[in-house]
C-alpha cells in the first residue's frame, strides 16, 4: 500500500540554527496519518529530544498525536499535552499539522520538518488551514501562518500595502494574511527579528499540489456545519418524494413480532384459536423498557411461534388470520380533547398504545416521555436524512394538523416550553407548510437544517438546533431536550384523537432496482415480499434488498419477514462488491465522525480482539450512522466490527 508520509525532519544543521536562543520545549510529533499502524516506531521525537539535549536545551515533554491536522481533536489533546514552564513548540509535522498547533498553542511554534514527500491528497485534507506542499516552509519565519496558502498574492517577505480595513484586495472576504502575521510574531515578540531578517526567496522550480487546495475548498464549507462530519450521499428521494401516500391492500395473513422496540419483548396475551379485532392487545410490555402490540387486523390468531425478522433473525410472533372485516376492538375510542388531559394521562395513552421511536431505533416513547431531568424544548426530527427514503416527508405533506396535535401533545406531557420542527432544506414543500400551519404558534417554530447526514441522529440534531452537546454516555435529556421523530409523533396524535394503537404506519418502497417505487400506509406484520412484489418487483440480477435506508438499513437476504413499527423503508439496490483492502491511514473516517470518534482504531482494535482498547476509545459512544463506512476509501466493514466490540464491552464488568 503507498506510504502516506508526507515529511521528514530538516537535517541536524537546520536543527541546530532553528534551536538557537530558544529552550524549554515541547515536542509534538503528527503520527504521519495514523503512524500505529506501522510496525516500526518512527523516531522522530526521540531524535528531536536527543538533539536538544544535546544542545543543553530542556524538553518539558513530548508528544505524538494522530492526525495532527484534525484541529477539532488536536485542540483537546494539547488542553492536556502542554506542560507548565513551556515557552517553545517544536512540531514535527507536514505544513498542515504546524498551521494547527501555531492557532493552537498561544507560543511560539516551530517546525522541526519540511514537507518534501507529499504525493496526492493529504491524508485528512478536511481541515481549515491549507498547504501547497512546496517544500519550502516559510512557517517558523511567519510564526506558523502560511504566506503561501492565507496571502492571495503567495507573498513571502511581507504585506503588499493594499490591505483595506485588514482585508485583502484581491478577495475583500479574506483577512489580510500578513497583517495576521505580524499581530502574532508582535505578540510573540519575534517582529523585531522578522523585520531584520535577510530577503526571503521562492523556489518556483519546485512542484505546487494546488490538488490539495482545491479539495480543502471545496469541502471547507460543508462539513462543519451543525455539528462535527458528517458526509453528503446521494439522496435518490426523487424516486418517491412526490408520489402521494397509498394505503396498501390489506394482507390476509399477519406476522406481528413481540419484538419490535427497544428492551424486553412482549409477553403474549392471546392463544391460537383466540378471535381478535383490530386495535386489541395481543401482547403485554414485560418491563419498563417495553412495549405492549397490538393486531392490526380482526380475525383468528392461527399461530404463536418464531418467525423471520429483519433486524433479530427471527422473533416469537403471533400469526392472525384476518376476515377481511377490520373490525374495531373496543378499547379504540377517543380520549378527552388535549386540553383536558393530564401529562400523566397523556403519557399513558401513548404507552397503552404502544408507541415507539419510529424512526427505526424503536425506543418506547412513553419512556421518552418521563424525562429524569427538567426538558425545556422538545425537537421533532423531520429531517429524514438516510437517503432514499420520504415517509417522514409525506407524513409532514399528508398529516400535517395531527404531527402539530402530536407536538402539543408532548410539551404538555413533558411540560417543555418550546417546540422545534427540524426539517432539512432538500423539503422546501413541507417547510413552507408546516411554517404556515405553526404561524400562530408562539411556542412552536419551524428550524430548517442544511441537507447532511447524520442530521437526523438524535444528539446531531440537538447540536445543530440548541448548541448543545450530549455529554458521553448521556441522553439528550441531560441537556433539556426530548426528541422525537415525525410518524411517531402522529401515532400520538392517532392514539389521543382517536385511541387506536401503533397498528399501521407508513413505509417508503424504493431504490433504483424496483419497477414502481412509492409511498405506503402499511399494517404492522405485512410480508416485505409482498410489499415488494405490488410494487412490480426488482429489476435484474445483484440486488440487495434493505429493511431501511442504505446507510443504517439492515441487509435482508430473506424478504419473507414482517413490516414493524420501525420499518420506514424496504429498498432494492445494486450489490455493492467493493473488496476490503488494509487502511491506508488517510484518517477520513475520524473527519467525517459525528461523535468526535477515531471509527480506525476500532478496525484495528478488533482485528487485535483487544476489547479494552475499544472501551478507552468510547466505542459504546458509536451511534452506528456509517458515515466511517462511507467514506473509508478502503471499504472496512468499520460498522460491523464496532458492532462486535460494542457487544463485548456490554460483557465487560
Amino acid at each position: 500500500m503507498e506510504n502516506y508520509t508526507k515529511y521528514k525532519l530538516k537535517s541536524n544543521d537546520e536543527l541546530v540554527s532553528l534551536l538557537a536562543g530558544k529552550d524549554n520545549l515541547f515536542i509534538v510529533a503528527c503520527n504521519k496519518c495514523f503512524k500505529e499502524f506501522e510496525s516500526v516506531d518512527e523516531p522522530e521525537c526521540g531524535e528531536l529530544e536527543k538533539l536538544a539535549a544535546e544542545q543543553g536545551k530542556t524538553i518539558t515533554g513530548s508528544a505524538k498525536v494522530d492526525f495532527l491536522c484534525n484541529k477539532i481533536q488536536t485542540e483537546k489533546k494539547l488542553k492536556d499535552l502542554l506542560p507548565e514552564g513551556t515557552e517553545n513548540v517544536l512540531v514535527a509535522a507536514c505544513g498542515l499539522g504546524i498551521q494547527t498547533v501555531a492557532d493552537l498553542a498561544g507560543m511560539p511554534v516551530f517546525a522541526a520538518s519540511n514537507s518534501l514527500n507529499y504525493r496526492g491528497y493529504h491524508g485528512m485534507a478536511l481541515t481549515k488551514k491549507g498547504c501547497d506542499a512546496c517544500a519550502q516552509c516559510y512557517l517558523n519565519v511567519t510564526g506558523g501562518i502560511c504566506p503561501i496558502v492565507d496571502c492571495s498574492k503567495s507573498l513571502v517577505n511581507g504585506q503588499c500595502g493594499g490591505a483595506k480595513n485588514g482585508k485583502c484586495e484581491v478577495d475583500g472576504n479574506k483577512d489580510c494574511a500578513w497583517e495576521k502575521i505580524y499581530r502574532r510574531l508582535e505578540k510573540q515578540g519575534r517582529l523585531e527579528e522578522f523585520l531584520n531578517q535577510p530577503v526571503q526567496m521562492r523556489d518556483y522550480s519546485k512542484v505546487n499540489f494546488k490538488a490539495v487546495n482545491d479539495y480543502v475548498k471545496s469541502v471547507r464549507e460543508t462539513r462543519l456545519d451543525g455539528y462535527y462530519g458528517g458526509v453528503h450521499p446521494s439522496e435518490r428521494k426523487e424516486y418517491t418524494e412526490h408520489i402521494a401516500l397509498e394505503r396498501f391492500p390489506d394482507p390476509e395473513v399477519v406476522v406481528i413480532p413481540l419484538s419490535m422496540h427497544a428492551g424486553a419483548p412482549a409477553n403474549p396475551v392471546v392463544q391460537v384459536g383466540d378471535t381478535v379485532k383490530v386495535g386489541q392487545k395481543i401482547g403485554e410490555a414485560a418491563a419498563f423498557i417495553s412495549s405492549p402490540i397490538h393486531s392490526s387486523v380482526s380475525g383468528t390468531v392461527i399461530a404463536i411461534e418464531n418467525h423471520g425478522h429483519a433486524t433479530r433473525g427471527e422473533c416469537l410472533s403471533v400469526v392472525i388470520k384476518s376476515d377481511g372485516k377490520n373490525t374495531l376492538d373496543e378499547s379504540v375510542k377517543p380520549h378527552k380533547d388535549l386540553d383536558s388531559l393530564t401529562p400523566d394521562e397523556i403519557v399513558e395513552i401513548v404507552r397503552e398504545a404502544g408507541i415507539v421511536g419510529m424512526g427505526g431505533a424503536g425506543f418506547p416513547t412513553a419512556v421518552k416521555l418521563k424525562p429524569a431531568k427538567p426538558v425545556d424544548t422538545i425537537l421533532l426530527n423531520g429531517c429524514e436524512c438516510e437517503p432514499l427514503l420520504t415517509a417522514d416527508h409525506r407524513v409532514l405533506l399528508e398529516f400535517a394538523d395531527d404531527v402539530i396535535f402530536g407536538l402539543k401533545a408532548i410539551l404538555k406531557a413533558v411540560g417543555a416550553e418550546k417546540g422545534v420542527i427540524v426539517i432539512e432544506d432538500n423539503k422546501p414543500d413541507a417547510i413552507a407548510l408546516l411554517e404556515e400551519k405553526t404561524a400562530e404558534c408562539s411556542n412552536i417554530e419551524v428550524v430548517v437544517a442544511k441537507t447532511k447526514y447524520p442530521q437526523g441522529a438524535e444528539k446531531m440534531l440537538i447540536k445543530r438546533v440548541t448548541g448543545r452537546k450530549v455529554p458521553s454516555g448521556g441522553l439528550p435529556a441531560d441537556v433539556g431536550c426530548v426528541v422525537s421523530n415525525i410518524s411517531t409523533t402522529k401515532a400520538i396524535a392517532d392514539a389521543i384523537k382517536t385511541g387506536m394503537p401503533l397498528v399501521e404506519r407508513v413505509v417508503t418502497v424504493t431504490g433504483e432496482r424496483l419497477k414502481k417505487p412509492g409511498n405506503y400506509i402499511v399494517k404492522i406484520g405485512t410480508n416485505t415480499k409482498d410489499l415488494i412484489d405490488y410494487c412490480g418487483g426488482t429489476i435484474g440480477d445483484d440486488i440487495t434488498i434493505k429493511a431501511g435506508g442504505p446507510m443504517m438499513g439492515f441487509v435482508l437476504s430473506d424478504t419473507n419477514v414482517p413490516i414493524m413499527k420501525g420499518s420506514n423503508g424496504i429498498i432494492a439496490v445494486d450489490t455493492d462488491h467493493t473488496v476490503e483492502q488494509p487502511c491506508i491511514k488517510c484518517g477520513r473516517c475520524a473527519d467525517v465522525c459525528p461523535m468526535e470518534l477515531s471509527p480506525l482504531y476500532y478496525a484495528k482494535y478488533a482485528d487485535e480482539e483487544n476489547w479494552q482498547g475499544m472501551k478507552d476509545k468510547n466505542v459504546m459512544d458509536c451511534i452506528e450512522c456509517r458515515c466511517c463506512e462511507y467514506i473509508c476509501s478502503s471499504k472496512i466493514p468499520l460498522v460491523s466490527k464496532i458492532k462486535t466490540g460494542k457487544g463485548v464491552v456490554r460483557g465487560m464488568k
